[in-house]
């Protein structure tokens, strides 16, 4: 019965496909199936029958007999554009975006569809130049190619898209000038051109009275020149960010003349003159005019005037006297700072106030969503599956980081702002009525001052996960900007995590077609699985009652679900009993406590058989949790050996108690080192020593380690320096292996690590690269010429650097205050300075492409080592005794903490396996 249903079945689909076939133009459904091929039949495109139009092909749209709209976004798609798209000639909508393997150049047979008007290209990997081709869409009206590593110059040719409303090549790595036909843009509302490398003037021309534009985001870019004055004539304008670049005079008065505006940002710039009265900006809220050189020495009194200002931000200026009397008591005043300005020097009245002191100046508690207790749940067996904190059942969210590039408040306690944005985002993104829940956490200004939000996106609750179509709407309502926040959240562009499982999940339909077949030969069978189950479960004990007698793993994997994929495959490291480890701490004795943090403690031990001095970290019992990397850093470091890495000697499993004994580092970290507390001078020659050593070991991971070894927390905490001041690599739990040993590959993966450190391209795309660990490591060795920490009273250490280097280089004053107190009378020769703090730099480009390989950092490295006679000659230590008491206090929390909860693990989401 069952076979003959499946026949019928057959001969019914055969013919209503008889039926509809050639509804779609042949020339088109030729293409849909050669790009499909062409992008390898990804699971996500499930285009069956073949018909696209008639057949409702997943992203397909379709008017009369031709496809118009293809909109694929967030599904996975990998390999090159096809050329074959340009053969879709009635198609207006285009959305490839967030496939972040969607590589090589953009077509410029994309410039013959006549027809396009929304051209989506956000989050991919795009490289090469914008072609000029382009220039050619005459109906185009919007036009994102947002985050990705497109280069070369902005084309001249966009002058003509005289229906252009939305222009964004933001975060890319344009060059050149802009060219003075964006002037003929006449109905463009946005310029969005953030974050690129774009030098020279801003041209005059392209802003006039009659434009529409809202957004001009220019920031982080080179221009010089002046601020154009023909900016104060778009009426229009809600945001202007000019900051990060190196704009000079002053500001144009009749910038005072925008009655609209409501957020500026001017910092970090080279301005001068007076700051003109803006009391004419009845509706500013954000206003940031720190380091530049005004010649004002007051506080401006129209400020206190602005009664709907949140943010007033004046760092680093010449501002002295008292502030004026009404400032402090405007109504909707959330942050005023004044760091580093006269008024805050040591024993003026506000040198212990808020607007002085960063520390003081903290906005509370960070908004969160509020959840529902969910009690035990137990946790979801399918993998990538969340418990849904509002009904506390498993679904697979769609999650993503929403950047908010200019908002209009920098304060993240205020509940009813946040819930605003929650009730904005369910009301405009469900997909019915009440079905999705939106969770909101995780958010944190950035290095830009951005605001990253960590947003999670349910499918409706009687579903476990989005359908492929589902998900093509949601990404489309982002990134074609269907969706607006409140106008107070300001521009931003969403960034979504790879939604891996959907397309494991079948329509309805073809479920319940197969459940027949299953369910009648399911019941022929049921007699033999209950035999089967009967057998398996006696061998099973068995099995467990034999493993239990095997040492060292007798009960990994059995006593409970913590652990996967079996026993850790093991080279060289020694298994020690309970008993063992207890007699070398001197029964965990608190004399023998060297460190401790959220993982457990750390213990100084010497081993009775051999004598040898050790490290032993020690789990607490409520940190079981991270058995995985527990088990991940035995493997790991058993199986790698260089003088650069640090030594694994053993672990111990053995009633519930996890420990890790590693060889004993007697200088502690070198985050300790910088700190000072050790006592120990490290000159330049002993820097560039640690940190060519350092590398040297990262190389070996990356390089030499067969599968290739992603350390993904590097870190100044997690290098250690032995009685020689040798550097050694440390704290292999988030490692990853990836198979491609030429660092062209990556894991897709949950974003973990330390803040500050992160590649800011790996927070955003969840693809963990070998440049990952060079970023990090940049900021290493950013650490080691300021010693100052990655974030540090809420600024960051590679926006500092990077902005006194653009301003006049690293031996100008700026640059030489950034230097480590200790370091300023070391000599060195200033190119070898320079050379050191372009690496550094390199090594922290926000695009993995643009930072060299670790090989190349230790080539860099050695050329400097050797002008200190550094390379492999043991340095001299600067004090009677190198041994510190507490070599490892500083491995705390991200040190040690191999769960997660101490800042390990950035958003909290389930990590793919």
């Amino acid at each position: 019965m069952g076979i003959f249903f499946c026949i019928s079945l057959v001969i019914t689909v055969s013919f209503s496909f008889g039926i509809v076939a050639g509804d779609t133009d042949s020339r088109d459904v030729t293409t849909l199936r050669s790009i499909q091929r062409q992008w390898g039949n990804p699971p996500g495109l499930t285009w069956a029958g073949v018909d696209p139009c008639a057949s409702n092909w997943v992203g397909v749209y379709c008017h009369g007999s031709r496809v118009t709209d293809l909109l694929l976004s967030t599904m996975g798609l990998k390999g090159e554009l096809p050329s074959d798209i340009e053969r879709l000639t009635d198609l207006q909508r285009l959305d490839l975006s967030y496939n972040p393997d969607l590589t090589g150049s953009i077509l410029p047979g994309l410039g013959n569809l006549a027809n396009l008007r929304e051209l989506l290209l956000i989050g991919c990997s795009f490289t090469g130049s914008i072609p000029e081709e382009l220039g050619n869409l005459q109906r185009l009206t919007t036009r994102d190619l947002n985050s990705n590593k497109l280069g070369g110059n902005v084309p001249a040719s966009l002058g003509n898209l005289s229906n252009l409303y939305w222009l964004d090549v933001a975060n890319n790595n344009l060059v050149g000038t802009l060219p003075a036909e964006l002037g003929k843009l006449v109905n463009a509302g946005h310029f969005h051109f953030n974050k690129n490398r774009l030098r020279g003037s801003i041209p005059p021309e392209i802003f006039h009275e009659n434009m529409p534009i809202q957004h001009v985001l220019f920031d982080q870019n080179l221009f010089t020149g002046t601020i154009p004055s023909t900016l104060g004539l778009v009426k229009k304008i809600s945001v202007i960010r000019l900051d990060r670049n190196r704009l000079e005079g002053p500001i144009p008065p009749n910038i005072s003349s925008l009655i609209n505006l409501g957020e500026m940002h001017l910092s970090n710039n080279k301005l001068n003159g007076r700051i003109p009265d803006l009391s004419g900006l009845k509706n500013l809220q954000y206003l940031d005019l720190s380091n530049n050189s005004f010649d004002v020495s007051l506080v401006p009194d129209w400020i206190s005037s602005s009664e709907l200002l949140t943010t007033v931000v004046m760092e680093n200026g010449v501002l002295n006297g008292p502030l004026p009397s009404s400032l402090l008591n405007l109504p909707s005043l959330e942050t005023f700072t004044l760091f580093q300005n006269p008024v805050c020097a040591v024993g003026t009245s506000l040198a212990n106030d808020k607007v002085c002191d960063p520390e003081m100046a903290g906005n509370g508690t960070v908004y969160t969503t509020p959840m529902k207790d969910c009690g035990k749940i137990v946790k979801c067996e399918v993998e990538n599956m969340q418990i849904n904190p509002v009904n506390c059942k498993c679904a697979m969210p769609l999650e993503g980081v929403m950047v908010l590039r200019s908002p209009s408040f920098s304060a993240l306690n205020n509940n009813a702002r946040f819930q605003r944005l929650e009730k904005s985002l369910e009301s405009n993104l469900s997909l019915s009525q009440g079905s999705s829940v939106y969770i909101i956490c995780c958010m944190s200004f950035d290095a830009n001052d951005y605001l990253n939000i960590k947003i999670w996106i349910f499918p409706p609750v009687e579903k476990q996960y989005f359908e492929p179509l589902d998900i093509i709407k949601l990404g489309y309502s982002l990134s074609n900007q269907t969706y607006k926040p409140p106008k107070e959240f300001g521009p931003y562009y969403f960034i979504p995590n790879p939604y891996l499982l959907f397309y494991g999940h079948r329509d309805k339909s073809t479920k319940e077609q197969q459940n027949i077949g299953i369910a009648i030969g399911a019941a022929l069978l049921v007699l033999a699985i209950i035999g089967i189950g009967i057998y398996a479960f006696t061998l099973k004990k068995k099995k467990e009652a034999a493993a239990k007698n095997s040492r060292p793993f007798g009960s990994w994997g059995f006593a409970s679900s913590e652990y996967s994929g079996g026993a850790p495959k093991l080279k060289g490291a020694r298994w020690f009993t309970f008993q063992e480890l207890k007699q070398a701490t001197n029964n965990f004795s608190t004399s023998n406590e060297i460190g401790s943090g959220g993982y457990g403690m750390v213990y100084k031990g010497i081993l009775a058989a051999s004598g040898q001095m050790v490290a032993v970290k020690r789990a607490k019992e409520e940190s079981m949790q991270g058995g995985e990397e527990f088990k991940t850093e035995i493997e790991l470091l058993s199986r790698v050996h260089h003088k650069n890495l640090v030594g694994l000697v053993g672990f111990c499993f053995e009633g519930g108690e996890h420990m890790l004994v590693y060889e004993y580092m007697p200088n502690g970290s070198l985050r300790d080192n910088l700190s000072g507390r050790t006592g120990i001078n490290l000159d330049w020659r002993k820097r560039i020593r640690i940190a060519l050593g350092a590398a040297r070991g990262l190389t070996y991971l990356h390089d030499h380690a067969n599968p290739a070894i992603i350390h993904r927390d590097v870190k100044t905490s997690n290098i250690l320096l032995d009685q020689n001041l040798n550097a050694k690599v440390a704290d292999f739990g988030l490692s990853k292996l990836i198979a491609d040993t030429g660092g062209g590959g990556h894991v897709s993966t949950q974003v973990k690590g330390t803040m500050g450190y992160l590649d800011p391209e790996y927070y955003m795309r969840q693809q963990l690269t070998h440049k990952s660990d060079v970023y990090s490591y940049g900021v290493v060795l950013l650490e080691m010429l300021t010693a100052r920490q990655p974030i540090e009273r809420g600024k960051y250490l590679v926006r500092e650097v990077r902005t006194a280097i653009e301003i006049g280089g690293i031996n100008s004053q700026a640059g030489l205050q950034l230097l480590d107190s200790a370091l300023r009378n070391s000599p060195i020769n200033p190119s070898v300075l320079e050379s050191f703090v372009s690496l550094a730099l390199r090594c922290c480009e926000d695009y993995g492409v643009n930072r060299p390989k670790m090989s190349e950092v230790v080539k860099e490295l050695e050329s400097m080592a050797e002008k200190f006679g550094a390379n492999d000659a043991e340095p001299d230590i600067e004090m009677e005794s190198s041994v510190v008491s507490n070599p490892y206090a500083e491995f705390q929390l991200g040190s040690f903490d191999y769960s997660g909860s101490g800042g390990h693990i950035v958003p909290p989401i389930i990590e793919p396996k």
